[in-house]
């Protein structure tokens, strides 16, 4: 019998667009004969929308202005029978669908930082991707930063700060240790957004500014000089870590506009030209990163690799970009694994974590 994937994208995070883009991909790219998918989307202002296939997607073409039709209905997700999520029409209360798997697309806040994942648990419907912990970790910069740095993994060297001690100017004195440039970071957001790379005091306090636009939590993070790469991750207890793959920016640094605006802004080459040992020496990293940080079912890590063969794990996402371009899943192809067999594998490991979490035990013994 197929099973019914409901695409949750969308969000009220900046990265709306690319999630819309993400999702598309996917919902083409199931294979029909095993899945029946649907695309629910979750408008700006946090409505949850069923969409009548991917017609009630307008501007397609553009990624700055695609959007969710205002006639797509919105609708009221509850938990349904036999761990299915069902949806309703709010304004008449009639049953519209259900689903037994959702594959959550939604990237940024509220979307890949646990609270979606939190509520798909609540609701008890298996789900792609990493669970609660993994995702609110891998969503914070600092926190997962910290948890790599105690487990031995290297990192940049960054420092963190709250609004507060933002707004008093704390984070001044250390800039010396870091010195120009130096990237200044929302602590929890994805996609690039709100990054600046600043060269001098003059453009620091703007930066800063732009990021608590962002987030309550700033990093500033010294700028290594060396090669952007990535790895892709795939698995619960058994994981495998696919070939490197290299960014090769063309904007000032691997911007939001560089990645999904600019079809120039980036040059993306995969597999990378490594030497075997340090492939297989990053590999090893990325799937230590992965179990640290608690990540379950797919992530991608990315890494700096300087001319002296040092290796840095510069941040991990937990629910990469599966548009046209995007690395996750090319990583995946070019190591072996189509774009449909890396889905089918993503929703079989969703489906193996929620089997094991329903034997576990909900009860006190007395």
């Amino acid at each position: 019998m197929k099973k019914k994937i409901g695409i949750l994208f969308g969000g009220k995070s900046g990265e709306h667009e690319v999630s819309i883009q993400s999702a598309l991909n996917i919902f083409e790219a199931l294979d029909r004969d095993k899945y029946v998918p649907f695309l629910i989307g979750v408008d700006k202002e946090g409505n949850f929308r069923f969409l009548s296939g991917s017609s009630h997607i307008v501007n397609r073409d553009d990624p700055k202005r695609i959007a969710i039709s205002d006639e797509a209905p919105i609708v009221q997700p509850i938990k349904g029978e036999n761990s299915t999520l069902c949806f309703f029409y709010n304004e008449s209360g009639s049953f519209v669908e259900e689903v037994d798997f959702v594959f959550p697309i939604i990237h940024g806040n509220s979307g890949e930082d646990g609270c979606l994942q939190g509520f798909l648990k609540w609701l008890e419907v298996p789900f792609a991707g990493a669970s609660i912990l993994g995702s609110s970790i891998g969503m914070d910069k600092d926190v997962a930063k910290r948890l790599l740095k105690e487990a031995g993994v290297e990192v940049c060297k960054f420092f963190a700060f709250s609004k507060g001690e933002c707004e008093r100017g704390e984070y001044l004195k250390f800039v010396d240790k870091l010195g120009y440039p130096i990237f200044v970071k929302p602590a929890s957001t994805g996609s690039s957004l709100g990054i600046s790379k600043v060269k001098n005091q003059q453009e620091l306090q703007r930066a800063v500014e732009r990021a608590l636009s962002f987030d309550k939590k700033v990093i500033l993070e010294e700028a290594v000089i060396g090669r952007e790469l990535e790895c892709a991750v795939l698995g619960n207890d058994e994981v495998l870590a696919s070939c490197l793959g290299e960014i090769i920016p063309k904007h000032e640094f691997y911007s939001y506009d560089a990645k999904y605006v600019d079809p120039d802004g980036a040059e993306l080459i995969a597999p990378a030209e490594l030497p075997a040992e340090i492939e297989e020496k990053m590999k090893e990293i990325a799937v230590k990163t992965f179990k640290v940080l608690e990540c379950e079912g797919m992530a991608r890590v990315d890494f700096f690799l300087t001319k002296d063969g040092k290796i840095f794990v510069n941040e991990i996402n937990t629910l990469p970009g599966f548009t046209k371009i995007s690395m996750y899943p090319r990583l995946w192809q070019i190591s072996g694994i189509s774009y449909n067999e890396l889905l089918d594998k993503l929703i079989e490991l969703g489906f193996q974590r929620y089997e094991n979490e329903k034997k576990l035990k909900t009860t006190a013994e007395f």
